[in-house]
Formats: C-alpha cells, sequence, structure tokens
C-alpha cells in the first residue's frame, strides 16, 4: 500500500508517462528523413531503405556499446556513419541530428500529464528520471522540476539502483521518501523498489504485472494516482 506520510519529493519518467513516445519518434525521424533528401540526398536513399538502417544501427549497438545509455550519441553516430557510406559529407551528421532532435522535443502530452504536473509540483518537489534524450526545459515542462536525472548525463540507466539515488540526491531527500511513477514495469516500477523507493506503476495498457515484487500502487491514469494522493494535499 502507497504510504503518504512517507512521501517528501516525487521522481517521474518521462517517455510514455507524460506523453506517448513513439508517435514523437516517427514525426521526428520524418524530419530527418527530408532534411537529409535536401542536403544529404544519398544517405537519404539508404536510411529509406528498412533492412540497411536495421543494419546500421545493430552495427553501432555492437561496435559502440559505451553509448548504450546516450541515444542522442548513439543516434548522431548512426546517421554519421549512414553519410559515410553513402559518400556524403560525416560533418553533416550535427545538422541533421539537430534536426531531429529538435523535433523529438515537440510532445504531445497525454491529457493527464500537465493536472497531474500541476498537482504535484504544487506539493512535492519533482524529478525527472529518464532513460531518453528528451531535455524538459525543450519540451517546456522546465518550469514543474527541481532537477532533470538523464541515463545520458549519469551513465547508467533504470533499473540501476544507481541512477535512482542520483535522483534522490537531486531531491535532497533519502530514496524511502520518495515515490516514483512510471510506465515501465521493470525500468521503473522494479528499478524504484529494488533502490528502496515507494513505486507507482502507471499502467495505461492494462499488462500484466511480471515481477513477484509488487509496487506500492497500481493506476491506470496519472489523474487517478493525483486522486489517491488527495489526502496528502
Amino acid at each position: 500500500m502507497l504510504d503518504l506520510s512517507k512521501i517528501r519529493a516525487i521522481t517521474l519518467d518521462l517517455d510514455d508517462t507524460l506523453w506517448p513516445i513513439w508517435p514523437t519518434i516517427e514525426r521526428a525521424e520524418k524530419v530527418l528523413h527530408h532534411w537529409l533528401q535536401d542536403h544529404a540526398p544519398m544517405t537519404a536513399a539508404l536510411f529509406s531503405s528498412p533492412a540497411a538502417l536495421r543494419e546500421i544501427r545493430e552495427y553501432m549497438g555492437t561496435s559502440r556499446p559505451d553509448l548504450k545509455h546516450d541515444l542522442s550519441a548513439l543516434r548522431r553516430e548512426s546517421i554519421r556513419l549512414a553519410l559515410y557510406r553513402a559518400g556524403e559529407d560525416p560533418l553533416l551528421a550535427e545538422p541533421a541530428f539537430e534536426a531531429f532532435f529538435e523535433e523529438r522535443q515537440r510532445v504531445t502530452l497525454y491529457d493527464d500529464a500537465l493536472p497531474a504536473l500541476e498537482f504535484l509540483a504544487a506539493r512535492y518537489p519533482l524529478v525527472s528520471l529518464s532513460n531518453g534524450n528528451a531535455d524538459v526545459a525543450r519540451v517546456g515542462l522546465g518550469q514543474f522540476f527541481r532537477a532533470a536525472i538523464t541515463a545520458r548525463a549519469f551513465g547508467v540507466g533504470k533499473p540501476d539502483p544507481r541512477i535512482f539515488l542520483a535522483a534522490a540526491g537531486a531531491a535532497e531527500v533519502q530514496p524511502g521518501e520518495i515515490l516514483h511513477i512510471g510506465d515501465d514495469a521493470t525500468l521503473d516500477a522494479l528499478g524504484a523498489l529494488n533502490a528502496g523507493m515507494q513505486a507507482a506503476w502507471l499502467n495505461r495498457t492494462d499488462a500484466p504485472w511480471p515481477h513477484e515484487q509488487q509496487p506500492q500502487v497500481t493506476v491506470a491514469t496519472l489523474t487517478q494516482l493525483c486522486e489517491l494522493m488527495a489526502p496528502a494535499a
């Protein structure tokens, strides 16, 4: 059961918690493809082949394991490799990635996200905790967060307990005083539990819980979670 009396801060996942990620990525990839068509047409042709694109991503994943927690660098270097293979200027990787990254920050929030952020931020310090490369300031939500912890900057990602402990440090509270909210049963909920936090699993799709250890609370929407936390107001 959720113990409201212990909560002094909240950590929040971003992708698929505050907004759906795949529509965002699909739009950003279209922007990238159009940019390449204008500035590097041979690379655009290479990127238009799913098999070639998959091979580049698999190659980067195996050849650059140091980038596994840095999705921005992995994307940038994949573009650079495609430019090189297509015989075009690898220096174009930087502006090409920026075209992608700018669009990646244009997210469409779930209907319950903004009201929940307003409710939670008025009561607790919030820290974003993400394995992705969203920038809460560029997304337009920076005013709600005391700090933003990313796998890219920290060097390890969820469910590693160390990144959860870093978020606790950023919130200036002990892990047991944090409620972590996220959509992924393993990365978010189980990761938070193993770091000594309370966990709220945001299960928008009515998926079965896959682990023996249970989260303190499971909700279908952020609105439902805020209603449960209203007595703490």
